[in-house]
């Protein structure tokens, strides 16, 4: 039977009207009335085809309860003409895949014989391919040739939920690949995605009136501690950390503070009295002024590695944190533990998969904070950039890297939540800035740096390809939100805004820069990544996310495994 006569048999059956069904399904009647005559056959996955299952289903339950959702559906996927290949949980399954793996997806387009911008379409979902089974057979040949060691079919085994003995072979491999592709499976969390729209999303000026941090008066009466302590397991581990930032503020010393930790984060984190405590401690201790060294430990999971710097957001919009990681695979065996201040030393140790039988040390004994001041010190000598912060401070230093990297070989691409600002003319640029009474002298700024910026891309442009992704967005989503200049380069966190008629002015202008410009890439999206990020990427080198507003900064990412996830973060189409 087809799509259609099983479509007009429950019709039939319910004995409802088309207007009806559409009204349940949330589907147009013209768009009902294709499907009705076979001219059309939704696609499994669909908004379209789970309402129109859902409608006939809440129709029936009063004129024929037997017919749930699920046989419904079931019975349409059964149908002779309609696709049972549920496109959008392969698009989602497909983009896990290189995520998770790190695929190279240069080699693997040239594998699969996809052009890289196709593969872009179809990650975010504005694409689909044309032949899906050859689409995901060729994915699954791909997978197969390339991961082959121990470790990798071990990280293979772990994301397809199976064993190693399970793909011990390449056609395994690629049969197993193949099925999971299109296999129904409880997703994660996208965390590098829930990293960026917080970052995206977070307000140091709500944040500060948030926890009153511009009230907050570091005490000064001493706190009382024996000269060293000794706790035991995962809660006397919590109040060992917070005895330490104590004894850190109400000390007299101005000394960095620096820490690290491989302990395990989650069980922190499910403690949030705890979690408030701690981010209150180390508000008061940036409130005192104190620097921070803080060592990452980047070979955790991703999730929670990711958990670790989401919480650490807020400290690093203040400037007084410079976050490091240490290179390669630390001791699998021992977690490790080592927070060091001025005025106190806060040590610990566990075995691997024992974290609640770990034993903590905290001293206030000046020779024994000496020996691991000195520690600490060695620790951060062998440690590595995380990432380069730039703030307002540190504006000529950024233009600086930025001039000299344009010279370097290799691939750009941006993510921007607003067109370009090397792509309009002067003459618009003044009108807008114009309109929105900017002084003459920041006016004379604004243009000097969109200039500059126009002439860094046209040099780069010359030799090397660069890629930009904009948002498209209709008259009234810009009325709901209005465009605003990309101006976090001078730090400038004024919004000046379009008015729509500048807004496609320039859009026109972006278009006629990309025609002009064999290799300039542009990449239009339904709706912005974000309001308040802009992620610039040169492939394999580093990635810049920057943060036009409260405050505006900007994160330069070398760490490969952090890089790779950002580089490889597709922007989620939004059904509008």
């Amino acid at each position: 039977m087809k799509f259609c006569e099983k479509l007009n048999e429950y019709i039939a059956s319910i004995s409802c009207t088309a207007k009806e069904l559409c009204a349940l399904s949330g589907i147009s009647e013209a768009t009902l009335s294709r499907y009705r005559s076979g001219e059309r056959v939704p696609e499994l996955g669909t908004k379209g085809f789970d309402g129109l299952c859902t409608g006939i289903a809440q129709i029936a339950e009063s004129k024929a309860p037997n017919l749930t959702y699920e046989k419904i559906k079931e019975e349409f996927c059964s149908c002779s003409d309609f696709d049972s290949t549920d496109k959008e949980l392969l698009r989602k399954n497909f983009n896990t895949l290189i995520s998770a793996l790190s695929i190279n997806i240069n080699r693997m387009c040239r594998y699969i014989n996809y052009d890289v911008s196709t593969v872009f379409r179809i990650r975010n979902g504005t694409r689909n391919p044309a032949d899906f089974e050859g689409f995901s057979s060729a994915v699954a040949s791909f997978i197969a040739e390339e991961m082959k060691s121990p470790s990798e079919l071990t990280v293979l085994a772990e994301l397809l939920g199976c064993s190693t003995n399970e793909i011990t072979d390449q056609s395994a491999v690629y049969t197993t690949v193949k099925k999971w592709l299109v296999k129904e499976k409880q997703q994660k969390p996208d965390t590098i995605g829930v990293f960026l729209n917080r970052l995206d999303e977070f307000n140091l000026n709500e944040y500060i009136k948030v926890i009153k941090f511009d009230e907050l008066k570091v005490p000064t009466v001493p706190f009382q501690l024996p000269s060293s302590r000794t706790y035991f397991g995962i809660e006397e581990m919590k109040e060992s950390e917070l005895d330490f930032l104590k004894a850190t503020v109400l000390s007299k010393s101005m000394s960095p503070v620096t820490m690290y930790s491989d302990m395990p984060l989650k069980e922190m984190a499910k403690d949030a009295d705890f979690s408030k405590k701690w981010m209150f401690g180390m508000a008061m201790m940036l409130k005192k002024g104190l620097h921070l060294n803080q060592i990452h430990n980047i070979d955790r999971s991703f999730d929670e590695m990711m958990l670790g710097l989401e919480s650490w957001i807020p400290m690093y919009m203040t400037g007084q944190i410079s976050p490091y990681y240490l290179k390669g695979i630390q001791d699998g065996v021992f977690h490790h533990f080592l927070k060091v201040s001025g005025s106190a030393a806060l040590t610990g140790e566990a075995i691997a998969g024992y974290h609640s039988d770990g034993k903590y040390y905290l001293t206030k004994s000046r020779k024994e904070i000496a020996y691991y001041e000195k520690r600490a010190q060695e620790l951060v000598a062998n440690a590595y950039p995380l990432m380069e912060i730039y703030r307002s401070d540190k504006e000529n230093e950024l233009n600086a890297f930025l001039l000299s990297d344009s010279d370097k070989p290799g691939k750009r691409r941006s993510i921007l939540s607003t067109l370009p600002l090397y792509t309009a003319d002067r003459e618009l640029l003044k009108q807008i800035l114009k309109r929105n009474k900017i002084s003459e002298e920041r006016q004379k700024n604004i243009l000097e740096y969109a200039e500059a910026r126009k002439l860094r891309v046209i040099k780069i442009l010359e030799t090397k390809i660069l890629e930009d992704e904009i948002p498209i967005v209709t008259k009234d989503e810009f009325a709901a939100h209005p465009q605003v200049l990309e101006l976090s380069g001078i730090f400038c966190e004024t919004d000046i805004t379009y008015s729509y008629e500048e807004y496609m002015s320039h859009l026109a202008m972006t278009e006629e820069f990309a025609a002009s410009h064999s290799n300039y890439k542009l990449l239009k999206a339904s709706t912005p990544a974000f309001r308040n990020l802009q992620i610039l990427i040169h492939e394999d080198q580093w990635v810049m996310v920057s943060k036009s507003k409260a405050p505006a900064i900007h994160f330069v990412i070398r760490h490969p495994k952090l890089r790779k996830a950002i580089e490889n973060f597709i922007p989620p189409v939004i059904d509008k």
